[in-house]
């Protein structure tokens, strides 16, 4: 079957994100012979006269649509990316008659009101690589499912495929300034109150094998060119230790690759992160979330500031470079521990902050269910629509006006966190590539 997987995601904040989702379902369609074109909505400009012509040369026997982000999270400068599905659904009904099914993490959050105000006609939730295979093979022997919406079952086949990257896609995003994105396991531990990876991904972690991630390496450095490499992981440093085990058999075979993934703070050993070093880490992204003890616990983290700084603290003195991001006025949050917040983020020197205002609030989140419960939001509210959560110990015109005069001399701490957004796309212009945040720092050597 001739299947065209469309990736819908527009966002480019804080940079652009390669569609690895897709290619995954890609490569697990290819194993099941099927004919596969990835098409990128935000590499063709989103120009939808380009994806017309796409679709009437290559002539599908399914359209597929993958929904990374229902919106940027950004409560001071919200943008909605389900209209951008909406018009690539409504162009393709004018040219294609055949079935749209959607899918992706965005998708599974709200599966019912984005499949309703959309017009595609299924949809898979959860991980859909080999519910996508079922789905196709129904589709040939034409017994299609009685509901609308798939609910994919990981127990059932757990383990990870590795994407089949597309050379043209793939190029655009390096091209930008980006990172190759590659998985080494999936689902979560932690139970923080704003996330949903442990909805999407599982409360369990499950390993790639250390083989196919090295293999993976090898094809994006080697075959494709790619100059950084992303573990999009949730965390990276996983409590279990997994992440060392693919390290070290990393500099077992002498990879050294420059590369960047999102960090829990924890307490680090210095030859564990020496052992990142000498396998190429030259960035990190910290999961701080909050500025104060207080905050910190309220959004279910087990960790305090102080171990935010010493992870911090680790990393720079291995002269790493790491961002960090807060987001302010969560539950448990007053004008007292935004003052303090405020001096605890200055006191990181040689990263840099970004700043958020306000949590999303979403769907399956336990925020959720305290939102409901303080009735910020009604029992008929879907989510569909941007909702963030703010303390109802403080105002939302004081705690902007607050981090504006809190960070506005501050060239590391960055409120609101897309102010940087200019500065980036010229630096990536002129050739630069990665995170550039040194670009926002003078670090202080010893």
């Amino acid at each position: 079957m001739k299947v065209l997987l469309i990736a819908s995601n527009i966002a480019e904040s804080p940079y652009a994100v390669y569609p690895l989702g897709l290619s995954i379902i890609a490569n697990s369609l290819i194993q099941d012979h099927h004919i596969v074109k990835q098409y990128d909505y935000l590499q063709n400009n989103k120009n939808l006269n380009s994806l017309t012509d796409t679709i009437k040369e290559f002539k599908p026997e399914l359209i597929g649509i993958s929904i990374r982000n229902i919106d940027n999270v950004n409560i001071l400068n919200e943008q909605n990316y389900i209209t951008a599905v909406e018009d690539i659904v409504k162009t393709t009904r004018t040219i294609y008659d055949g079935k749209i099914l959607l899918g992706g993490s965005g998708f599974s959050l709200l599966p019912e009101s984005i499949l309703k105000i959309t017009g595609a006609d299924y949809g898979i939730v959860g991980e859909g690589e080999y519910a996508v295979r079922q789905f196709v093979k129904n589709l040939e022997q034409g017994t299609l499912p009685n509901q609308n919406i798939i609910y994919a079952d990981s127990t059932k086949n757990s383990s990870i495929l590795s994407g089949s990257y597309n050379k043209d896609i793939l190029n655009f995003y390096l091209k930008h300034g980006n990172m190759a994105p590659l998985q080494t396991k999936r689902g979560c531990l932690n139970n923080c109150i704003y996330c949903t990876y442990p909805f999407l991904e599982g409360k369990t972690i499950r390993n790639r094998p250390t083989d196919d991630v090295i293999k993976d390496i090898r094809t994006l450095t080697d075959k494709f060119g790619a100059k950084m490499i992303f573990f999009t992981d949730s965390v990276f440093n996983d409590s279990e230790g997994n992440y060392l085990n693919l390290l070290k058999e990393m500099k077992r075979q002498k990879i050294n690759v420059p590369w960047t993934c999102f960090i829990q703070p924890a307490e680090l050993k210095k030859s564990d992160v020496q052992l990142m070093k000498d396998t190429g880490l030259i960035a990190t992204e910290i999961g701080a979330d909050a500025a104060t003890d207080i905050t910190l616990k309220k959004m279910g983290k087990k960790f305090t500031f102080d171990d935010i700084l010493s992870t911090y603290k680790i990393f720079n003195d291995f002269q790493i470079s790491s961002s960090l991001y807060y987001m302010m006025g969560g539950p448990g949050e007053t004008k007292e521990t935004v003052l303090e917040g405020i001096d605890n983020i200055k006191r990181i020197e040689n990263g840099v902050s970004f700043i958020f205002m306000g949590i999303r609030i979403l769907p399956n989140s336990p925020l959720e269910l305290i939102a409901r419960r303080e009735k910020m939001i009604s029992a008929d509210n879907s989510l569909l629509n941007s909702f963030y959560y703010i303390s109802p110990n403080i105002e939302k015109k004081w705690l902007e006006q607050t981090l504006k005069e809190g960070f506005k001399n501050c060239k590391n701490c960055l409120f609101p966190p897309d102010s940087h957004e200019s500065l980036l796309k010229v630096i990536h212009k002129l050739g630069y590539s990665g995170l550039m945040l040194d670009k926002f720092i003078s670090r202080k050597r010893k």
